[in-house]
């Protein structure tokens, strides 16, 4: 170990607090970044792999019903490679021990052999055999939330009949990676899950022998997605097609990419911030450290020396901070990472998705670290090495001191002379004072940050279930009916108000971006399901005119008063304009309403429903649900209680650990930058609190020009960290805003006083540890007068 390198390891012991603060905010956004850089390699790495091995299928197409045969047509359009058909039926289940009726879409599986798309990957149990009866495979996910396993016994209605089965094996399918009800954009898989049973025993229980209502295909190497849709929907027309549509637009497979979005957006904006804060304190602390070592840097040149040796040295300095940092954010990153993973297992079903460290995101995390911080301290090391010995030996000229400002304006009697010397300090050193202020300003705005996400779950959890959903439960017929079925929902124990409503699948085109959504039909003014704007304001829909959710008004670049395609992908398949008569607010999928009988009328289809949004008594909750088991008109069961508590458990809970994952980094920033700004400034100014000390001023009055001028500081910057936090926030968020999730941008009096109380706190205990440095100052070494 040569001379320079034993003066760093002393130079690192010396300031080992200061380099402790650096290195651990450079620690948490290199965390952040490695974590979700390395989390959305591993969503994609297990997503392909699943999608190869188990042979997911590219296009998707649900009809009413089709001969067999016709599979032969889909197989003969130009670009299809493989072509996969089949069954699935959405039931209503009764579930041992649970009092709430569960619902399921039960998908058939082929007559013989294994299917040629969309293959199960058995997680336990064993597939059904050629000739067993009542035997279903059923989902992880649902088999999980019941604590179900192979050889439980549970009773499903199918068209009507109540069957009894019994579960074979618990399966994963990469059609159902995230099991979440036909249309819904959460998951609950307490009350839906997804099974499969063979063809046979499917067919025959809806009269579908030798038939199929959804078909599933890949595409030849080389085939346009788009054309081989077109003539999937020609060729399936006639059989009531809903309309075929590409793997992008699959529900499961967007949740995925959705996620992955998020992760993205997160992975850049909060790490940008924290480097861009650890490359400011390493400048601060490496600009001071040269600074008081001019007499040290001017008697190394005198020794022989070279400029490059000492610049070498002083960068060594840098990098080591960058090596500690390097390797606490590699560590933080490795841990949260798997912890993370460990939370997707909730609602992404993969047969494996561990945690797979990015080595390219490590290593160029490094580099970023490495670069930020080096042309923070470029500057400082190159004055260090460009000093001539001679100048470097003599002390730096003194400031230029004046009165300040307060004291200029007539009004420095209302304060200390301690506060005054504070204010002419701020005042000789303007950049200083003012980069200071602006770290002290982003450690108050990253703050803000993170609380947002929290008060925006909240606020969802207000606004979605109980502002917009006011029903207790919403149940949907087997097949849309005529509109006096709204009686026989009215006459279920307990219920105190119902209201119908019709959903319909469309496409929508508005030119050059198009959008398969479910038309709502509800009625004008209703109580229970509520269309409402951006203020909460229930909207009363229109006798003419379509209202869309605000995120698909902006998807498809619409405004109020203009026109748009409706394509009717169901029944009678009319093609309409419409017009936007409103846009809507909610936080969930992306959704269009219509009033009912405008809804109704453009189908030409007469007065029909597809269920109702219905208001029980508490007191008749357990008569009602035994009711709706033995109702056989009703297929699907939505309880709003059950909705909630699912995302709390799935959406909530993840936002949630990222909200406390980036709280505990954001503070522990915070309290860095405070501290490391203390400390400088205490260096900066030992020798002048040292002569006031022997001048006569207690330990108090000197204590209070250090603390006055961090003091004078973080009061200017709270205020404009609060609006540089809030302008983040609503970045970020922007950023990671999906169309199946959102967050909205909620800034609360209780976050805004959060941030500026760690603020305070972290002042507070920074000066404490200062004072008591100040306290323990050698006042004749400190004073010795420089040759």
């Amino acid at each position: 170990m040569n001379h320079l390198d034993r003066k760093l390891l002393r130079d690192l012991r010396g300031l080992k607090s200061q380099a402790l603060a650096v290195a651990l905010v450079m620690a948490c956004g290199l965390a952040m970044m490695i974590m979700t850089r390395s989390l959305i390699r591993s969503l994609e790495t297990a997503q392909a792999g699943y999608y190869e091995q188990n042979r997911f299928a590219q296009v998707f197409a649900g009809l009413k019903r089709a001969p067999l045969s016709v599979a032969e047509r889909v197989a003969e359009i130009p670009g299809v490679g493989a072509v996969e058909t089949g069954i699935g039926m959405r039931v209503t289940l009764d579930l041992p021990g649970m009092d709430e009726p569960a619902s399921a879409l039960i998908n058939s599986l082929p007559e013989r052999g294994e299917a040629r798309l969309n293959r199960l990957y058995l997680r336990s149990g064993h597939m059904i055999g050629i000739d067993s009866r009542h035997q279903i495979l059923v989902g992880e996910a649902f088999a999980e939330a019941h604590g179900l396993k192979p050889g439980d016994a549970l009773s499903a209605i199918l068209n009507g009949r109540k069957i009894p089965l019994r579960i074979a094996g618990i399966v994963l399918s990469p059609e159902f990676v995230f099991e979440a009800p036909p249309g819904a954009a959460l998951p609950d898989n307490r009350t839906f899950g997804v099974f499969w049973m063979r063809y046979e025993e499917l067919a025959e229980a809806y009269s579908l022998e030798g038939a199929f209502n959804r078909v599933s295909v890949t595409l030849a190497p080389g085939a346009s997605e788009r054309a081989v849709i077109a003539e999937m929907d020609r060729v399936l027309e006639t059989f009531g097609g809903l309309g075929a549509y590409g793997r992008e637009n699959h529900p499961s497979h967007i949740r995925v990419r959705d996620e992955i979005r998020v992760l993205e957006g997160l992975s850049f904006g909060f790490p940008l911030v924290f480097l861009s804060v650890a490359a400011f304190m390493t400048n601060s602390v490496m600009s001071r450290q040269i600074t008081l070592q001019r007499e040290q840097i001017a008697i190394l040149k005198a020794f022989g020396f070279s400029n490059a040796q000492i610049g070498g040295h002083f960068f060594k300095f840098t990098f080591a901070i960058i090596a500690a940092g390097t390797a606490l954010g590699a560590l933080g990153g490795v841990v949260l990472g798997h912890k993370l993973v460990d939370m997707y297992h909730l609602f992404f079903r993969f047969p494996r998705l561990e945690f797979m460290l990015s080595w390219p995101t490590l290593l160029a995390a490094v580099a970023a670290s490495a670069v930020a911080s080096s042309v923070g301290v470029v500057g400082a090391v190159r004055r260090a090495v460009m000093l001539p010995p001679a100048e470097a030996m003599r002390p730096e000229a003194p400031a230029s001191f004046r009165p300040s400002l307060v004291e200029r304006a007539g009004i420095g009697g209302w304060f200390s002379a301690s506060m005054r010397m504070a204010m002419r300090n701020v005042e000789r050193k303007p950049w200083r004072a003012g980069l200071t202020t602006l770290a002290l300003a982003m450690a108050t705005g990253i703050l803000i940050i993170p609380n947002s996400f929290r008060d925006g779950v909240g606020y969802i959890l207000d606004f979605q279930w109980d502002l917009v959903h006011r029903e207790t439960v919403s149940l949907s017929l087997v097949e849309p009916g005529p509109s006096r079925a709204i009686a026989e929902f009215r006459q279920l124990p307990g219920v105190v108000h119902a209201e119908p409503f019709r959903y319909v699948a469309v496409e929508l085109d508005a030119g050059t971006v198009r959008r398969r959504v479910a038309i709502q039909g509800l009625p004008s003014e209703g109580l229970l399901s509520r269309v409402v704007d951006g203020s909460g304001v229930p909207l009363t829909l229109p006798e003419r005119g379509l209202v869309l959710s605000r995120k698909l008004g902006e998807a498809l670049g619409l405004r109020v008063g203009d026109t748009i395609v409706v394509r009717v992908l169901e029944g009678k398949r009319p093609v309409r304009e419409v017009t936007v008569a409103g846009f809507a607010e909610d936080f969930a999928g992306i959704a269009a309403y219509m009033e009912l009988d405008a809804l109704n009328r453009l189908l030409m289809e007469g007065d029909r429903i597809s269920g109702a949004h219905v208001s029980v008594a508490a007191g008749s909750w357990r008569a009602f649900l035994q009711a709706v088991k033995e109702t056989p008109r009703a297929s699907g069961v939505v309880i709003k209680d059950s909705m909630r508590e699912s995302f709390r458990k799935t959406t909530a809970q993840s936002i949630g650990l990222l909200q406390t994952i980036y709280l505990v980094f954001a503070t522990v920033v915070a309290f860095g930058i405070v501290y490391n700004s203390a400390r400088i400034s205490l260096s900066e100014r030992q020798r002048e609190l040292a002569t006031l000390r022997v001048l006569g001023f207690t330990r108090r009055e000197v204590g209070a020009v250090l603390v006055g001028e961090l003091v004078i500081l973080a009061v200017v910057a709270i205020p404009l960290g609060l609006v540089f936090g809030s302008g983040m926030a609503k970045a970020i968020l922007t950023s990671v805003n999906t169309e199946t999730v959102r967050l909205p941008l909620i800034l609360t009096a209780g976050n805004y006083a959060f941030a500026t109380l760690v603020i305070v706190v972290a002042t507070t205990l920074s000066l404490v540890f200062a004072c008591r440095k100040l306290a323990q100052l050698d006042l004749v070494a400190v004073l010795k007068a420089r040759d």
